[in-house]
């Protein structure tokens, strides 16, 4: 058996049937598997690289997970997982799997009836707290995006991650492409079927259920309140996700050890798409196999004697910008794709890392410092913005020379944009960095610095501005007995890769100390 990478147009290597015909008549006889499928942009005519598994016998092409056989746990022991993103659903998966009753609590509603409430913030400037773009089934990656590219392949199986993917839907190319991406317009059939395998195999899922309060006992969690309602059960895996600030006062509130935690700030910039192809491509169309480009940027600021992050996060080719806020008096933005990502747009948040030093005014908040300077900053958006939905903006060059421009362009964030001065929202350490790191980006790509592309703020929910400390081992929290703070809420993930890897760890740390 042997392992081999051809070097092909993309035609032939985005096309099926054109592949498998491709590689069956040059390996005449023999037995193959695809591997891994990335593109090579770095001369003027892009190939694609595909690694294949070459063998005289033949080759099992089947995903080892298979929902039929996991056992049904209707009777046994119960976890309480509160949040139904990626990391709440693998842990329930897990629980499944190791023989114990998961109880999943949501505070947001399920996939389809979540389309209303989206609708409403981006046609009717109505946004409800608890169903929107970061809260309901599925978590924040439902609705912005569903890439499925990580580095956190020490922290877990990634594979096994996506084959789960695929037995619940998701398209086999996950599997084989360097960057996998479902889709916002597919990924809610996969979290659907997610859900209908944890009911199927004896699981709980509950909408509409806020946790408001936590049962505690000698330092221990027995379970959790949602209005008068107790819930118990052996453990609590937290997986709220970043954006439940309610819970992080809650937590405060009771004692519960927290801490401030750095987190990136900024602002998303939105090219044509064709403009990001032919700069990444080296010509005038991709045609209509490659995929819309993408890029990666980062550069070291100098500010005040110390040199400053500043990167692209969560690109979207071919994508929109979206409203994430969670509160009817903010502006928050967010990017995704559709699966074919054929949207005229590509977007990028463009971030700078604050930490410690710039929660100073919010000092006396403690833990909370950092969550009450990122609201304060999306309530001043929204103000700036005329207190709806629209969100502030500036064309590019505008913003890096600090004009406010008469003009704006095309968008495909829906509820509209107000021409406004950005530094009046962002703090004076983020404009400059960012400002100066837009200059670097345009001598990297050609034409990215230009007023054919705009900046729209405010990017603030890159990750949670709050950690809640846990023990490098048992996952379990340095302070309170069968707590598992869990993925991106607790400050331990940034994706939905890393998030269902730690909802698993989680589950499965949690399940062999207290069964």
């Amino acid at each position: 058996m042997k392992e081999i990478e051809l070097k092909l147009l993309p035609e032939i290597a985005y096309d099926k049937e054109k592949l498998n015909l491709f590689i069956s008549q040059k390996f005449q006889g023999k037995h193959f598997l695809i591997l891994r499928r990335s593109i090579d942009a770095r001369r003027k005519k892009v190939l694609v690289l595909v690694k294949i598994q070459v063998s005289e016998k033949p080759i099992s092409n089947n995903t080892k997970y298979q929902t039929e056989n996991l056992p049904q746990v209707e009777n046994q022991a119960e976890v309480i997982i509160v949040g139904s993103g990626p990391a709440g659903l693998f842990a329930a998966l897990k629980c499944i799997e190791k023989g114990i009753k998961p109880i999943v609590l949501e505070r947001g509603k399920d996939v389809q009836a979540r389309r209303i409430d989206l609708a409403n913030i981006n046609k009717k400037h109505i946004v409800n707290p608890e169903s929107n773009y970061c809260f309901g089934e599925g978590g924040a990656g439902t609705y912005s995006d569903g890439k499925l590219y990580t580095r956190s392949t020490k922290r877990g199986n990634v594979q096994q991650i996506l084959e789960i993917l695929v037995a619940h839907g998701a398209t086999k190319n996950i599997l084989i492409d360097a960057h996998p991406h479902i889709g916002t317009n597919k990924l809610p059939k996969v979290i659907q079927s997610i859900r209908q395998t944890i009911i199927e195999h004896g699981g709980e899922i509950h909408f509409d259920k806020k946790v408001t309060d936590i049962i505690l006992k000698n330092e221990t969690i027995l379970g959790v309140k949602c209005g008068r309602q107790s819930i118990k059960g052996i453990g609590v895996i937290l997986a709220t996700g970043h954006s439940a600030r309610d819970v992080f006062e809650l937590l405060n509130n009771r004692g519960v050890a927290l801490e401030a935690k750095p987190f990136a700030l900024g602002l998303r910039v939105e090219h044509s798409q064709q403009l990001i192809d032919s700069r990444q491509y080296s010509c005038d169309n991709r045609g209509k196999f490659l995929p819309a480009a993408s890029y990666s940027l980062k550069a070291q600021i100098p500010y005040k004697g110390q040199r400053q992050g500043v990167f692209s996060f969560c690109m979207c080719p071919g994508g929109f910008i979206v409203p994430s806020a969670t509160a009817q008096n903010q502006v928050v933005v967010n990017g995704m794709s559709p699966s074919r990502r054929d949207s005229k747009f590509a977007n990028s948040g463009i971030v700078v890392t604050i930490d410690q030093n710039d929660f100073q005014k919010y000092s006396h908040k403690g833990a909370l410092a950092g969550m009450y300077l990122q609201q304060e900053i999306e309530e001043k958006a929204c103000l700036v913005a005329g207190s709806t939905q629209s969100a502030p903006a500036q064309l590019l060059s505008d913003f890096v020379r600090k004009k406010i421009s008469n003009t704006l362009l095309d968008t495909s964030y829906q509820p509209g944009l107000v021409s406004a001065d950005l530094t009046e929202v962002l703090p004076q350490k983020v404009s400059y960095v960012l400002q100066e790191g837009f200059k670097r980006f345009g001598k990297k790509i050609n034409g990215y610095l230009t007023n054919e592309a705009q900046v729209i703020g405010v990017e603030s929910r890159t990750s949670s501005p709050v950690k809640i400390p846990r023990n490098k081992e048992s996952h379990e929290h340095i302070q309170i007995k069968r707590l598992y703070p869990c993925a991106e809420g607790a400050g331990y993930a940034g994706g939905i890769i890393s998030a269902a890897i730690d909802g698993e760890n989680c589950a499965k740390k949690l399940i062999e100390r207290y069964t």
